[in-house]
């Protein structure tokens, strides 16, 4: 079962969204990586989920899309293409996971998440 792990938030302006969501809900914001703010919601011994702020895209630029872990991306991609979704960013490699980006058959944002 693909579970929900993270939430991406893309805004034009990720420092003043920072500022907002850790000033009205004392969200923690680390530092920038990759122009990514990791972003911590709460205690890990509660229901909930992280996730980070970054400057939006043009296929992006306003908008949350949620990241859902699965065991093999290739796969998982294939199936979601199969169904009638849009790739919109084909698999990328980072240093700890992979990750995709597409469109499902009704328009919203999801992302694939694979940890190595």
């Amino acid at each position: 079962m693909g579970r929900v792990v993270l939430f991406d938030m893309s805004s034009q302006d990720p420092e003043r969204a920072a500022a907002f969501y850790s000033s009205v809900f004392g969200w923690k914001i680390a530092e920038p990586n990759w122009g990514y703010y990791p972003v911590s919601t709460g205690d890990d011994n509660k229901p909930g989920i992280h996730g980070g702020i970054s400057k939006g895209p043009q296929d992006f630029a306003h908008g949350i899309r949620i990241q859902i872990e699965v065991e093999s991306i290739d796969e998982s991609l294939q199936k979601c293409v199969e169904s009638g979704a849009q790739i919109v960013r084909d698999k990328m490699e980072f240093d700890e996971f992979y990750l995709a980006y597409l469109v499902d058959p009704v328009g919203n944002g999801i992302g694939l998440i694979q940890y190595k």
